[in-house]
């Protein structure tokens, strides 16, 4: 079974911000670790490629409330 990478949008991008505009939220069935808090898309493309993996993006909140406790 492939593994899962689940990531989404940064949520505090401003004009000119030179950070990097995703954020890896989960991983699920890889022996995989992180160390960026920030990756560009395509570098998402590329860990998921390696690790055959798919890239799962979540759904954008749009009253900016965020995910809470489950």
């Amino acid at each position: 079974m492939a593994g899962k990478i689940f990531y989404r949008k940064r949520t505090k991008i401003t004009e000119g911000d030179k950070n990097n505009g995703y954020r890896v939220v989960a991983i699920l069935d890889l022996n995989l670790r992180i160390h960026a808090e920030h990756l560009r898309k395509k570098e998402l493309e590329m860990i998921a490629k390696e690790a055959d993996a798919f890239l799962i993006e979540l759904e954008d909140e749009s009253n900016g409330a965020g995910l809470g406790h489950l």
